[in-house]
């Protein structure tokens, strides 16, 4: 009897091990201003917050000098947090002068692999201010595809950009995606709706991500603009906005790293 019961948890254990094993965890975030602005004080703490992620997608790289050599002393920091992390930057975005970024993603390599280094859809480049990234990841042989997107200002008709990408993804890619980004409109908005009809599903609903200047009666968050649109044949384990402020006393120092907040997103495929 006992070694039957023994057996039977062992075998739990196992499958909760391995159920574990297969599951990706993705991070989206807007890092404001990510280049030589941030100390290494800034990056260490930005790599403690996602040093237990897969997968890292970055928005609003400085396309001049500094933004990659921010993603590569992140990357750098992260190596020396227990595990090995590999990244790649998009070119600059064709974009109006002074609009134009990069795009980057940092991932574990024990677990994630690659076999390019991703592209700028050009497709949309004259849609879409700061045409969107696209990389194909693979775990265990399956492979996945995730966009890495910041639409423009909410005054400058972010929604025309939204239309482009959503009929790209859909007429476009057949593998499962993951659509990451500061898309500066709410998910509940209409412009989402062929998304959503075509199956995708946002990972947070009704939680703000921007930061304000001041903390008033301890809110001191904006806005709900960032978010991870995931494919109907992807399977959401489980997300959330990371709150790195917790209290008023700290939004000064938060907004140091960023005024967005990240999402994250734990997954199958």
């Amino acid at each position: 009897m006992l070694k039957r019961i023994a057996l039977t948890l062992l075998l739990f254990f196992h499958f909760i091990a391995f159920s574990q094993q297969s599951e990706i965890s993705l991070v989206s975030w807007n890092i404001r201003d990510f280049g030589k602005t941030k100390n290494n004080e800034e990056l260490n703490a930005i790599a403690d917050i996602v040093r237990d992620v897969d997968i890292l997608a970055i928005q609003e790289v400085v396309a001049g000098f500094g933004g990659a050599q921010a993603v590569a002393k992140l990357t750098d920091i992260l190596n020396r947090k227990g595990a090995k992390w590999d990244y790649v930057i998009s070119n600059p975005t064709n974009s109006p002068k002074f609009v134009s970024e990069r795009y980057a993603f940092i991932w574990k390599t024990h677990r994630i692999k690659i076999k390019n280094r991703g592209w700028l859809i050009s497709e949309l480049d004259s849609l879409i201010d700061r045409e969107p990234f696209l990389l194909h990841f693979y775990m265990d042989g399956k492979q996945f595809t995730v966009v890495d997107f910041h639409s423009r200002p909410y005054n400058k008709d972010p929604e025309s950009e939204i239309k482009a990408l959503s009929k790209f993804v859909i007429d476009s890619l057949k593998t499962p995606v993951l659509i990451a980004g500061d898309f500066n409109v709410d998910e509940k908005m209409p412009v989402f709706n062929t998304l959503k009809k075509s199956g995708f599903q946002p990972t947070i609903t009704n939680q703000k991500t921007t930061l304000k200047w001041t903390c008033e009666r301890a809110d001191y968050l904006n806005y709900a603009i960032d978010n991870i649109f995931y494919s109907k044949d992807i399977h959401k384990v489980g997300g959330r906005v990371i709150d790195f402020v917790r209290f008023c006393e700290e939004l000064e120092k938060a907004r140091k790293l960023s005024d967005h907040l990240p999402v994250f997103l734990r997954f199958k495929i």
